[in-house]
């Protein structure tokens, strides 16, 4: 007795203990919000330790946490790239709050020459399938080029191809949005020490960047070429020319006829329409032969007048008299050094074309228009020369039909989705069944066998399909990842990657309002629904699960707000690059028994199913007693805002029928329902409706007064009617 005293003292001081401190550590985490960010984690000794051969770090950039990596060579290093991580630039939280660290080494070219894990949280990942998976997708990085997309899973080959603009990942089953989350940090991170190192299009992403068709060509000579708006004469008039050098003192006058001050034509070369037409087949090798991949090369000729190269002009170099722009953004012109004939207009041949250079990390847009900057120089003066100068915008567009538009850019959640609408689309089904039911009861309880037929098919559906299938399990590592995110200041977008869980969350704000926390706990949580399948297969081969004293059950239903309160405190309180919250939210078997269907180490594959065990003597246990998400959840149902389940004054005095029937022993002495603890299964509605079951309505009906009507006499010889 003396002991039972203490095991009482104890729960009672525990459960006090319960009711506070979730607050409390509410508190502590706002106040944590304001901690400084992930930062990288690795120092210079470090990194060079896992640089590949035979790469050699140099000194940290002093504006931004990357460090230059060169080749060593025998009189000099060359430049390699770049090194860093990217939670120094994409700290995207993953599915347990804290983001994935990963090294990435990036070549001036925007290749990436190496991805390796150096930390990551992913509960899937940690003590789960284990991190095998999760390297084996980074190796697919190698050689990407930053300008090609990638697709994770689905049809296509697989591995990396330089010529191809879209490439096909090996995805991780059962790791789906996490891989996602990988794949936005590899390419967000790289992408902006790309624009920043390297001049990647002004600050524009390269995936939105139109391409050159290359299936596009037939044959045309110059002509054609120039009615199809593909070679362009571009022209400054003498009278325009003028009009800029009014007031220099350089002017000069303009007769009739004159001619223009500068005359241009300008060309899309390396569009295969065009170089494969004015250039022979050997040419055209030679030109794809002499760029690299994303270059392009803009044909320039002089026809008359004002030349854009100047006399001291050599060959290979920046031409000095002429530019590029597009918008905002200035792009080097490099002469290509081109020594291939070309089929040019009668006229135009003994020119001084010029075959100009842009390379891919220039960032150009063929889809829009370029702006050749010309400047035209003039002197004055004898003794002392003075020099004038004046601009003038040559503009040439690439014709649309030429032009491969990129579809508008989405946020990475939006493929996530798109991908599983079937899945989502069965859960809406389902889901609107559910939620009709449950506005509407009577139609399950009118027969006494629909009830328990339909619940079983329901539980069946909810372990096999959203669980299983649509991994769908909700699991207190999502509250403890928007506990970390919160205070590292992080977005909460990630959850979007994952849409059942989007999908079951905000299903369960709804039903929260309407119901409380039955609706998830009793009919869409899948490990919730195999114990009750477990117990009832128990039922079935006899073993039939004990019923606690009132006392001990409202004791021991106080331990889950106590595992609630110390997984949501490790959360708030813990290193955010330690593996605490890794640890305790192990507690919880989802993982285990539904998101890997048992494929873990064994210790945590013998808590799993001693969990579901203990439901064959403890009507689930584990949901009523220790479920840290239920007892969340029964916190938030506080929201409730009417009492659903119909009572009558006979419920609880004196009839105890539903009481002595709920499993969950979630009905008071007294006929209240406590609906913290109710998983709506719709028993004791079943039973308040039933006249064969509920004892008020057995007692009423004993209790009717049965007309007596009085039979008319017979005649005789006569049968009654």
């Amino acid at each position: 007795m003396r002991g039972e005293r203490v095991i009482v003292s104890l729960l009672r001081r525990l459960g006090a203990i319960a009711r506070h401190w979730v607050a409390a550590w509410v508190s502590v985490w706002l106040l944590l919000a304001s901690l400084p960010g992930w930062a990288g984690q690795l120092d210079a000794a470090a990194l060079q330790a896992r640089l590949p051969a035979p790469l050699v770090l140099g000194e940290r950039d002093a504006q931004l946490p990357v460090w230059p990596v060169f080749r060593p060579e025998t009189t000099s290093r060359s430049l390699a790239g770049y090194v860093f991580e990217s939670v120094d630039f994409a700290a995207l939280p993953g599915f347990s709050g804290t983001p994935v660290d990963l090294l990435i080494v990036l070549d001036p070219q925007g290749r990436l020459v190496d991805v390796q894990v150096v930390s990551q949280h992913e509960p899937v990942f940690v003590d789960g399938l284990g991190p095998a998976p999760l390297l084996h997708f980074v190796e697919q990085y190698k050689g990407l080029s930053l300008r090609q997309s990638v697709r994770i899973g689905g049809p296509g080959p697989r591995g990396v191809q330089a010529t191809s603009a879209n490439v096909t990942f090996d995805g991780v089953a059962k790791a789906t949005a996490s891989v996602r989350i990988v794949n936005q940090s590899v390419l967000s991170a790289a992408l902006q020490v790309a624009r920043a190192k390297m001049g990647w299009a002004g600050g524009a992403d390269p995936a939105s960047l139109a391409r050159v068709r290359e299936d596009s060509w037939r044959p045309m000579d110059a002509a054609a070429l120039q009615r199809a708006g593909l070679l362009s004469v571009l022209t400054v008039g003498a009278a325009e020319g003028e009009k800029a050098f009014a007031g220099s003192g350089v002017e000069q006058p303009v007769p009739p006829g004159a001619p223009p001050l500068a005359e241009v034509a300008v060309a899309w070369l390396s569009a295969p329409l065009v170089g494969r037409n004015l250039l022979s087949e050997a040419g055209w090798e030679h030109l794809k032969g002499r760029l690299d991949p994303g270059d392009q090369a803009l044909l320039v000729v002089p026809l008359s007048g004002y030349s854009f190269v100047g006399e001291d002009f050599t060959r290979g170099a920046v031409p000095d008299r002429l530019n590029l722009h597009q918008g905002e953004l200035s792009i080097e012109l490099r002469d290509l050094d081109l020594d291939e004939p070309l089929k040019l207009p009668p006229g135009w041949n003994g020119r001084d074309a010029k075959v100009m250079r842009v390379i891919g990390a220039a960032g150009l847009d063929p889809g829009q228009p370029l702006d050749f900057g010309l400047r035209v120089v003039r002197t004055k003066g004898s003794g002392f020369v003075e020099k004038i100068a004046r601009d003038f915008t040559l503009r040439y567009t690439l014709p649309e039909d030429q032009l491969i538009r990129p579809e508008p850019p989405q946020a990475p959640w939006v493929a996530a989705w798109k991908s599983r609408w079937v899945d989502l689309a069965v859960l809406a089904v389902a889901l609107a069944l559910l939620g009709g039911a449950l506005l509407r009861p009577s139609v399950w309880v009118s027969r006494p066998h629909w009830l328990p037929r339909a619940r079983v098919g329901f539980l069946l559906f909810t372990l096999g399909f959203i669980g299983w299938w649509a991994q769908g399990q909700l699991s207190i590592v999502n509250l403890t990842a928007l506990i970390q995110a919160l205070r590292e200041g992080r977005g909460l977008g990630f959850f979007l990657l994952d849409p059942m869980t989007v999908a079951l969350w905000a299903v369960v704000a709804v039903s929260l309002v309407l119901w409380g926390r039955g609706t998830f706990c009793g009919w869409l949580c899948p490990f919730g629904a195999f114990q009750e399948l477990v117990s009832q297969l128990g039922q079935r081969l006899g073993i039939k699960p004990r019923r606690l004293r009132q006392v001990w059950d409202r004791r021991l239903k106080r331990l889950k707000y106590v595992v609630l309160a110390g997984i949501v405190g490790v959360a708030a309180v813990a290193p955010v690059h330690g593996a605490w919250v890794d640890r305790v939210v192990e507690f919880e078997p989802f993982k285990t028994a539904i998101t890997l269907g048992f494929q873990r180490a064994w210790p945590a594959v013998v808590w799993a199913v001693g969990l579901l065990a203990l439901s064959l003597f403890l009507y689930k246990g584990f949901c009523r007693y220790l479920c840290p998400l239920g007892a969340g959840l029964a916190l938030l149902g506080r929201l409730r805002r009417w009492d659903w389940i119909a009572r009558r004054m006979e419920c609880g005095t004196p009839c105890q029928t539903c009481r002595h029937r709920c499993h969950y022993q979630a009905i008071a002495p007294e006929g209240t329902v406590d609906y913290a603890e109710c998983f709506q299964c719709l028993d004791c509605v079943a039973i308040h409706d039933d006249p064969a079951r509920c004892a008020p309505l057995i007692a009423q009906a004993r209790q009717r007064v049965i007309p007596i009507r009085a039979v008319p006499a017979q005649r005789p010889g006569r049968a009654p009617a």
